[in-house]
């Protein structure tokens, strides 16, 4: 009998535990089903956001993808001049706003290019006003491979430090250096070709042909630039740069140009070719830089050996160190003259001392005094506000 009973208790405990199993395994069932209907819904969203991804994606390519590749960028700088010319005894104190350049870019593949500035000089250009409009640069650029790039249009010439690079914040001062200015002379941009050739690791050549310069006949170099505009070209210049980068910190490069009528043909003056010998060195160490570089023409012609411009040379030195990203001093001394092939004591001399103040990377604020002696006599301060972006 007891027998009897415990085998019909186990039987139904068995039984019990049978069903109890036999409905969680419907539950569990049921929220495996229940997961798998959520995972399925989520896939098919997933599916959707994609679809729409690519549909976006394929209408930016489709409609954005030429703009993404025009780029716009610019400089400007406001200066005040407080200057005193001390062999007349007059003032010049002005306000002027003497650049405001606009660049405009866009890349036609990864090896094709096009690069313009346009620039406003002095606010105002007109008939009668003291500023101008003009292009100075507009090329095509094209890397034939990795060591060959040529350009071809209107481009700034390979010579000096700031004619390529002269964004104010790049360089110390609020004026750019008068040696520079008036014997290479920047900025100085011609039409033409240009090939660049990376002949080795840091080791750079620049050849170029192009429009020349027009001296006329009083044979000052600054105001030979034609500009591109309608520019006489009986007589081309060719120009050879070699530079060298390949120590880190250190920049050295020369420069050499020929041009054999540096008149144009001009009938009613005298025939004069002329060679553009100019060097540079540029050595940074931490916050420390020196610069220095060299220009001197050399001009074969009666008239202009008359005039004492067969030659016209300058050189200038520039120590300065940045403390940090906001705070930089210079001091630069600069000799320069125009008129080196006469026996007169014409050489000018300007020695400036300043502080830039880079509001940002591509902001900067600059105070300098200035004291010009030699052939002038004058003193002063310059303060200016520049930016790129």
């Amino acid at each position: 009998m007891k027998k009897t009973l415990i085998a019909a208790t186990l039987v139904s405990l068995l039984a019990s535990q049978s069903a109890i199993a036999s409905e969680e395994t419907d539950a569990l069932r049921k929220v495996i089903e229940e997961q798998q209907k959520v995972l399925n819904d989520l896939e098919k969203r997933l599916e959707q956001t994609e679809q729409r991804v690519e549909q976006t994606a394929d209408a930016v390519e489709g409609t954005g993808s030429e703009k993404s590749r025009t780029v716009i960028g610019g400089y400007g700088e406001l200066h005040y001049n407080n200057i005193t010319d001390n062999q007349s005894g007059s003032d010049k104190k002005e306000f002027d706003f003497h650049r405001f350049v606009l660049f405009f870019g866009h890349e036609f593949t990864s090896s094709t290019r096009f690069f313009s500035e346009l620039e406003v000089e002095h606010s105002i250009a007109g008939d009668g006003q003291n500023g101008e409009v003009e292009l100075e640069q507009a090329y095509i650029e094209h890397d034939f491979n990795e060591m060959f790039t040529g350009k071809a249009g209107l481009f700034l010439m390979p010579v000096g430090i700031i004619n390529e690079t002269h964004e104010p914040p790049t360089f110390y001062g609020v004026e750019r250096n008068p040696v520079e200015k008036e014997i290479l002379p920047a900025t100085w941009w011609e039409g033409g070709l240009n090939i660049n050739v990376k002949a080795a690791p840091g080791l750079a050549i620049d050849a170029a042909v192009t429009s020349g310069l027009n001296v006329g006949s009083d044979y000052k170099i600054r105001g030979g630039r034609q500009k591109v505009s309608e520019a006489k070209a009986e007589d081309l210049a060719y120009t050879a740069r070699v530079k060298y980068t390949g120590v880190p910190g250190l920049e050295l490069a020369a420069t050499v140009q020929y041009q054999s009528d540096l008149t144009q043909g001009e009938p009613t003056v005298d025939t004069a070719s002329a060679m553009l010998m100019t060097a540079h060195a540029i050595y940074s160490i931490q916050g420390f830089t020196l610069k220095a570089l060299y220009a001197q023409w050399d001009i074969d012609g009666q008239e202009a050996e008359a005039l004492g411009r067969d030659v016209q040379k300058g050189y200038y030195l520039e120590p300065s160190y940045r403390f940090n990203e906001s705070f930089g001093v210079f001091a630069r001394y600069n000799a320069y003259d125009s008129n080196a092939g006469d026996n007169d004591d014409t050489e000018i001399t300007q020695t400036n001392l300043g502080i830039n103040y880079w509001l940002h990377e591509n902001v900067v604020f600059k105070a300098d005094y200035e004291k010009v002696g030699g052939a002038k006599d004058s003193d002063g301060f310059n303060l200016g506000v520049g930016y790129q972006f």
